[in-house]
């Protein structure tokens, strides 16, 4: 069994995916006039600038159930998560050096990639009974190929596989595991023995970390952004600084680190201690699996939240996105990345969290450990929960109508929503086999990237006459036309 899931990752994240997601990228980077490199400044002023604003919430940014500060904090707390961490380190350890350059560069085709996605999230999304705003790939294919290109029924085929994948990672997830190793590690919690039976302390762990996401993931998408508002900017800052300490404590070796970074990537890495070894077609694959499951450019995740945002206008909430990969990969994992790298620690055959906590002690001791342990709690918490924000956004639109079906599911969805994070770290810890984790990880990223980003290719014309109207409205550049409809909504109501 493991064999074919092996097999089957290097299939999904074979050559047919990466050419695709590279193929895609280069197609809306150089049509769009390469948007996300020429006007970087301008994105960062209405993200990072608006960051500090108070009236950012207020009605001038239109319709919507969430400021953008929430949907790009609850987003981020989706995508900044154990990922960067015990994703990034994985990459490292089982990539090399080189690992990271194809990260970096699959980012720079991402920062278009979720653009497009997120601003098609927006244009597409419903208002359900009770007034709020939902959104995101399965609203874009029902409404984009369904509606738009008449597709009939067919959507559905897309639809499904989309939302079969996005599904399968609420039963195979590794966040709580991670988490829980790297506090067991950093506090040498072994556990406790009770009548003679010994509960490891990983396990002891894993059920405190799912009782904290259990609790905050109680209110809902509102009450979850709220909390991520305030939350996720802490978290942010407090590993950055972290991880700056560490590259500063090593600053004479990064430039030694920095030119393998680029030589390995097109070289391969040669065996180094317990690291194996790896060749540069594996090396890509796993950089960009990685950075996928990092940033989820492309995977249709970040649209289910930014579906549900206030914006004037659906590109200006894709600027978001834009801001949303820069900050995970280009800040958040090169941090990662590179204190891994510096520690030295990469090749002594160990990998996610438990390499990232080694990487950590090796230069700040306890301390270090300690640190790592409360941020990868916090960490743990927020992937859970932007997640669970992304599953109520497809069962909002499996169950557009209120009634006995969508109760009973919610109450049962909302019951058993940490379950499984809980029963992988048991069954992991029990069995000893976190590869086998990593590679159902691959698989499930595999598989909604595939539709999504197929798509977002099929209705990209929607896209463009998008970007046209932003750019002419608030730009200058172009001519504006004011009859272009910003969101569907208002293309349906001109039609009657």
């Amino acid at each position: 069994m493991i064999g074919f899931l092996n097999w089957l990752d290097g299939i999904l994240w074979g050559l047919p995916l990466i050419v695709l997601m590279i193929a895609t990228g280069l197609y809306f980077t150089i049509r769009s006039g390469f948007f996300q490199f020429r006007y970087i400044g301008w994105i960062f002023k209405r993200t990072l600038g608006q960051m500090s604003k108070k009236n950012q919430d207020t009605a001038e940014e239109g319709k919507g159930m969430l400021s953008s500060f929430e949907a790009i904090s609850t987003a981020i707390g989706g995508t900044v998560g154990f990922g960067n961490i015990a994703g990034v380190a994985t990459a490292v350890a089982a990539g090399g050096p080189g690992a990271l350059f194809w990260m970096w560069l699959t980012a720079c085709l991402g920062m278009i990639l979720k653009q497009v996605e997120v601003t098609l999230g927006c244009y597409y999304r419903r208002v359900n009974e009770k007034g709020d705003y939902y959104g995101g790939p399965t609203y874009y294919m029902e409404r984009g190929l369904g509606e738009e290109r008449h597709w009939n029924k067919l959507w559905l085929i897309p639809a499904i596989i989309f939302g079969a994948g996005i599904f399968s990672t609420f039963f195979v997830t590794s966040s709580t595991l991670t988490a829980s190793q790297v506090v067991a590690g950093a506090f040498n919690f072994d556990g406790i023995t009770i009548g003679g039976f010994k509960i490891e302390g990983i396990i002891i762990v894993g059920v405190l970390i799912c009782a904290l996401t259990f609790v905050i993931t109680g209110g809902g998408t509102k009450k979850i952004a709220s909390v991520f508002s305030k939350l996720v900017p802490f978290m942010s800052i407090l590993y950055i600084l972290m991880g700056l300490a560490m590259i500063l404590a090593n600053i004479t070796s990064v430039p030694t680190v920095i030119a393998a970074i680029f030589t390995n990537a097109f070289t391969g890495t040669a065996a180094i201690g317990g690291f194996a070894g790896c060749a540069v077609a594996s090396m890509v694959r796993i950089g960009m699996a990685r950075a996928v499951y990092s940033n989820e450019a492309g995977w249709g995740t970040s649209p289910m939240i930014h579906g549900s945002a206030r914006t004037r206008h659906p590109v200006e909430q894709g600027l978001w996105g834009t801001f949303e990969v820069v900050f995970d990969t280009f800040i958040v994992c090169s941090i990662s990345g590179l204190s891994v790298l510096l520690s030295g620690q990469w090749t002594n055959g160990t990998d996610g969290g438990t390499l990232a906590l080694s990487a950590f002690s090796s230069s700040f001791g306890t301390a270090g450990s300690i640190l790592l342990a409360i941020i990868m709690v916090i960490f743990t918490v927020t992937t859970s929960g932007g997640w669970f924000a992304y599953y109520l956004a497809v069962l909002e639109h499996l169950y557009t109508k209120e009634g006995l079906m969508k109760d009973i599911v919610m109450k049962v969805f909302y019951a058993i929503r940490v379950l499984p994070g809980l029963l992988w770290t048991i069954y992991l810890v029990k069995t000893d086999n976190q590869g086998f984790i990593w590679t159902l990880v691959d698989i499930t990223s595999a598989i909604p990237t595939f539709v999504n980003v197929a798509v977002i290719l099929i209705l990209s014309n929607q896209y463009f006459k998008l970007l046209k109207d932003y750019k002419a409205r608030y730009l200058g550049v172009g001519t504006l036309d004011e009859n272009t409809p910003l969101f569907y909504e208002d293309a349906i109501a001109r039609k009657k």
